[in-house]
């Protein structure tokens, strides 16, 4: 007899990489743009310049912070040779 999740697994077809990708980004297109509607302020990381800024509804960036690490999330732990 097959369990829950089992049912449940084979039920749904499986998403690409790219779905889920181009789904993550209308996500985050739609929450800006809910803040600015709603006059919030939003926080957005500039990977070119390394920085946080705060995004206000009038359009100015503010800088909050900068970058304090190098490298990737998981390569923090490493020990580079």
């Amino acid at each position: 007899m097959k369990s829950d999740v089992e049912i449940a697994q084979e039920a749904q077809p499986e998403i690409s990489d790219e779905v889920i990708l181009r789904r993550a980004n209308a996500a985050v297109r739609l929450a800006l743009a809910k803040h600015k509607a709603m006059d919030v302020p939003s926080v957005v990381y500039d990977r070119k310049e390394q920085m946080i800024y705060q995004i206000n509804p009038d359009g100015t960036r503010v800088p909050v912070g900068k970058k304090l690490r190098e490298g990737r999330y998981g390569e923090w732990g490493t020990a580079k040779a």
